[in-house]
């Protein structure tokens, strides 16, 4: 089978829809299917092309059986939303132009943000006379009303592609149960949405000890409690409730609050923890494969925080994270979203109500004093049984291959290669 992915973020990218793309396409060449990548250079989250690829209008590469083909676009040095419209305008009409010059594939595989995607899609598909599986990592429209980030018109606009993307698609998936039931609230047909959940990675299983001391050495964090958010850091994340928590306990010489990653918010909250005189906050870069092992390895507590208005419409892949690492979690989200419901019911940890510092702080402390050792095991078996690499991969590729049509159903039977 010959599949086509369209994506706006991949290798080497490590967070987010880079990482989930990147495993999904690798996992499908090492399964024996064709599969091709068009997306643009690597800039996220820290809105910078690195050196390597920065000047180029195109490049194709192929890593682990994958052709990678990119395509230039705006990549704005301070993210507003004007610029942001651009920045994934310019990258919808070079993967266009780029993806018009590929063999036919027998489907293709659009990541969705940015929306946009579905315009090409759309034309591609009628181009070629092939299908389309519509994935959707973020309810774009949604989380931009929610948020106040748009203009109305413009939210309009964006409800209308929307409508037209899953009209179009042959299927349409996504991540979570809980965002699979909203789009069939929006009126797709319970037989058009199928999920496929995040994969967790089985290596964060095999954590030691000695990786944890090893971090610490290296960057001087002694034997203090630390407590740990690791990802994006975004408006969605509502990171202003992690610096207000540690204001109120900047006495506490023992705890220590490590803010790890990069993203538009990014040098704001770093501005704020400064203002604050907050020296219990350290911030980090993204961290090498190995050094984000000894960081969860060392940490005591990992945090999962969002803005209320979002919780429902976006998934945060760190969680699948933390819990394939057994770390306890505190989550600062909305009670009634489905990360919530996946931390109350996994027994790894606790949930508190979003923008609420004295609730976070309480439940560190809480969840401190007890046994995090059972927290972490209770949170790893949820993984392990919910997003275990074979039967998550199993499923992308048996919704790729139904949908390429009758002909291709049977390489689904394949399941997970290693």
């Amino acid at each position: 089978m010959k599949i086509l992915l369209l994506s706006i973020n991949y290798w080497p990218e490590v967070t987010g829809i880079g990482a989930f793309t990147t495993y999904r396409a690798e996992h499908l060449a090492a399964a024996g299917h064709d599969v091709e990548v068009c997306t643009t250079f690597p800039y996220y989250p820290d809105w910078k092309v690195p050196a390597e690829y920065s000047g180029k209008l195109g490049l194709t590469e192929v890593r682990n059986r994958v052709r990678i083909v990119r395509s230039w676009a705006y990549i704005p040095g301070r993210v507003r939303s004007v610029k942001r419209i651009l920045h994934e305008a310019s990258f919808i009409v070079g993967v266009t132009l780029r993806a018009f010059l590929r063999r036919r594939p027998d489907v293709l595989f659009v990541v969705s943000p940015p929306l946009g995607l579905a315009v090409p899609a759309i034309l591609l598909s009628r181009f070629w006379g092939v299908p389309y599986v519509f994935d959707v990592e973020d309810l774009q429209p949604d989380s931009a009303s929610d948020l106040g980030m748009l203009p109305r018109w413009m939210v309009r606009l964006l409800y209308k592609v929307e409508t037209a993307a899953y009209r179009h698609a042959r299927l349409v998936t996504t991540l979570t149960p809980n965002m699979r039931q909203r789009l069939i609230d929006k009126g797709l047909p319970d037989s058009k949405v199928e999920l496929i959940e995040p994969r967790m990675d089985e290596s964060l299983m095999c954590l030691t000890p000695e990786e944890g001391s090893a971090f610490r050495h290296r960057y001087h964090l002694g034997d203090r409690f630390l407590v740990t958010h690791s990802g994006n850091m975004g408006v969605k994340q509502g990171l202003d409730v992690i610096l207000d928590a540690a204001a109120l306990c900047r006495d506490d010489d023992s705890l220590l609050f490590l803010c790890v990653g990069n993203g538009a918010e990014c040098d704001r909250i770093k501005r704020r923890a400064a203002a604050l005189r907050l020296a219990n906050v350290r911030f980090f870069p993204l961290l090498s494969q190995t050094d984000f092992r000894g960081l969860m390895a060392a940490s005591g507590i990992c945090l999962v925080t969002q803005q209320h208005s979002v919780s429902g419409v976006a998934f945060p892949s760190k969680i699948v994270s933390y819990l394939a690492a057994a770390r306890p979690i505190v989550a600062s989200i909305n009670p009634a979203c489905e990360v919530a419901q996946m931390v109350r019911e996994s027994g790894a940890g606790i949930v508190v109500p979003a923008r609420d510092p004295a609730a976070l702080l309480d439940a560190i402390l809480a969840l401190r004093r007890q046994d995090l050792r059972q927290a972490g095991e209770n949170g790893r078996e949820y993984a392990c049984a919910r997003w275990s690499s074979a039967r998550v991969l199993g499923e992308l590729e048996r919704n790729l291959s139904e949908a390429a049509g009758p002909a291709f159903r049977s390489l689904a039977l394949k399941g997970f290669k290693p």
